[in-house]
């Protein structure tokens, strides 16, 4: 026993001999950063809530994913704000809109980044919710969300996007993206599911930055129970069913289990989303000086590379990137 624990120790020696043995890589091709678009020029506004990200007007983020692709960034994916918003998040499907915008800007740019954009209602809606709703209720219409759900991912891949990322909850969306999308000759456009998204309390600081809070009641008649890991599967087996390239699990730290899961049970591309409350739980340990924000950060998106993340959604991306550009 002695002379086993002593081969393992002699491994972790130095920092050659560390990364010489290393069972899990973590590089900035990994990562997926988030951002916050809102119309205009010029525009860059701090989110007290997520210290060091901002709204952002479409040139700006032209600027920051520029940089991101020099750090190595996997890819971008964008959350639009809209300058008014209707009970049926119109907004969302408006090729004049801020995420269409700054996807073509992006597009043109030609940078070494994937492309990715959100599509929900939830930012575009006058009422917070993820769908419409039921004519003279206050309870979302899943079939009637539908259309406009993917009206939204067909305007985004015909500015420039990617990747299509439902986040809705919706049954049945991503058959109707993927239809909608063959429809206007959009085949190539990937789409990533939110397949397991959870009704989580890590989603505070988004909705702060994306005025997303629902006016009434809340999310758990459409997003997941956090009790629930098989549910999960099974969640994650019909959106593969309907057409899903790739699936997410979402939050990261909490359902790292769910993760793991996953994994094992799915060969194709799989994400997870470090969301804003987790982003926003180390930045304030770390202002307060209860941890080291650079170990941390590099830990927590280390574990979920381990757990079975193929890539990794986190507002970490670029000050990450950089961290991983310096050796140990």
């Amino acid at each position: 026993m002695r002379d086993l624990r002593l081969r393992l120790r002699r491994t972790r020696r130095t920092p050659a001999l560390r990364r010489l043995v290393r069972e899990t890589a973590l590089a900035p091709g990994d990562l997926v950063a988030g951002a916050f678009v809102v119309p205009g020029n010029g525009v860059r506004d701090p989110i007290p809530s997520l210290p060091g990200v901002d709204r952002v007007s479409p040139d700006r983020l032209a600027e920051d994913a520029r940089r991101l692709a020099d750090l190595g960034v996997g890819g971008i994916i964008l959350f639009g704000i809209p300058a008014s918003k209707d009970p049926k998040g119109s907004g969302a499907w408006d090729p004049k809109g801020p995420v269409p915008e700054a996807l073509r800007l992006l597009h043109r740019a030609s940078l070494d980044l994937v492309l990715l954009a959100d599509v929900c209602l939830c930012e575009y809606t006058d009422h917070g919710h993820c769908g419409v709703l039921r004519p003279g209720k206050q309870e979302v219409d899943n079939d009637a969300s539908l259309e406009f759900l993917s009206r939204a991912a067909a305007c985004y891949a015909e500015a420039g996007a990617d990747v299509v990322a439902p986040s809705d909850m919706m049954d049945g969306r991503v058959a109707a993206i993927r239809a909608a999308l063959d429809a206007d000759k959009h085949a190539d456009i990937a789409i990533l599911s939110y397949a397991a998204k959870y009704a989580s309390a890590f989603y505070g600081p988004f909705r702060d930055a994306a005025g997303s809070t629902p006016a009434f009641g809340d999310r758990r008649g459409y997003q997941m129970d956090a009790a629930n890991r098989r549910e999960a599967m099974r969640e994650i087996a019909l959106d593969l069913d309907e057409g899903a390239d790739m699936v997410m699990v979402k939050p990261a730290l909490a359902y790292l289990d769910v993760l793991h899961e996953a994994r094992d049970s799915f060969d194709v591309p799989l994400g997870a989303y470090n969301v804003s409350g987790e982003y926003a739980m180390v930045k304030a340990a770390a202002a307060a000086g209860a941890l080291d924000e650079k170990r941390a950060t590099l830990e927590v998106l280390t574990a979920i590379r381990r757990a079975g993340a193929d890539f990794i959604l986190t507002y970490h991306a670029a000050q990450a990137a950089v961290w991983l550009g310096e050796r140990e």
